[in-house]
């Protein structure tokens, strides 16, 4: 029988022994609760606190999710960000004061 996972500390172990980074990374999507108009309003305010987590190290990637050919952009987007457990990943994203999204984290 061939088995369908393995034990997470397994990999990170792994990973640690060739001499990788073996961070814990977790994807937030991102989408306007109430349209374009609120995102644009609290866009500064999420700017700033996205420069908060880069400057603290926690983001590891961020961005827009363009639509269907790039023309433009409907709010929602993506951050991936550093996080010692789910919990804590679950948790950084309510520490911004800036509302207009709400964000989720695939698996959670």
């Amino acid at each position: 029988m061939i088995n369908s996972s393995v034990p997470a500390k397994a990999i990170i172990e792994e990973s640690t022994s060739r001499g990788y980074l073996a961070k814990q990374l977790y994807v937030v999507f991102t989408k306007p609760t109430n349209g374009i108009g609120s995102v644009m309003e609290n866009l500064a305010a999420n700017l700033a606190f996205q420069e908060r987590l880069e400057t603290d190290g926690i983001i590891f990637a961020a961005g827009r999710n363009w639509t269907v050919g790039e023309p433009a952009w409907e709010g929602d987007g993506m951050v991936v960000i550093r996080a010692r457990s789910l919990s804590e990943a679950k948790e950084i994203p309510s520490r911004s004061a800036a509302r207009g999204h709400s964000r989720s984290i695939p698996g959670s």
